[in-house]
């Protein structure tokens, strides 16, 4: 019945953050440790990286948001098969099932992951961090909710320097330079 006040911030603060949260994964990522990677918005792992819910292996439950990320990542059989069962899967089963959206070496695996991080953060920044709060939130919405969400988002992008930026930059066919305003 308690919360964990420390644990719970953590993730919502993964959840909560404006700018896009990229999980590095190399080695295994087992119980809280697949948890707290299931909260950042992308995962990239290593192709010998491990994932499992082993909690059930230790006669526990699972926490850090795994009952909540996971189902909503792998579906509901797949979910409770991992958590029931507290197997370790491979790198590519975990990519198969939508755990990671991409494998690399373990030697190129932070140079993938700095990469994406930055070209996110060439990005419109407004943008960005309205499509983020878009995308969760539709989670829990009905469809009219979410079409409402996305057109006062587009509104708000629409009246940015930044969007007059991205529309000069594809007229003058060059890339475009965000500034967050």
């Amino acid at each position: 019945d308690r919360i964990d006040p420390i644990r719970d911030r953590i993730v919502l603060a993964l959840r909560d953050s404006t700018k896009p949260v990229i999980a590095a994964v190399n080695g295994a990522a087992a119980g809280a440790g697949m948890n707290i990677a299931l909260a950042c918005d992308i995962r990239i792992a290593s192709d010998t990286a491990k994932f499992g819910e082993t909690f059930a292996k230790r006669g526990l439950h699972p926490d850090w948001g795994g009952t909540y990320f996971l189902p909503r990542i792998v579906g509901m059989a797949k979910a409770c098969e991992l958590i029931w069962s507290g197997k370790m899967i491979q790198a590519s089963e975990a990519l198969e099932l939508g755990i990671v959206s991409q494998l690399e070496t373990p030697e190129a695996l932070m140079a993938t992951t700095l990469e994406m991080a930055s070209s996110f953060a060439a990005g419109p920044p407004i943008a960005i961090r309205m499509a983020k709060r878009a995308m969760y939130r539709s989670m829990d919405t009905t469809l009219r909710e979410a079409l409402e969400f996305e057109t006062y988002a587009q509104n708000t992008c629409s009246d940015t320097q930044d969007a007059k930026e991205g529309i000069a930059a594809f007229v003058e066919k060059r890339e475009p330079v965000f500034t967050g305003k």
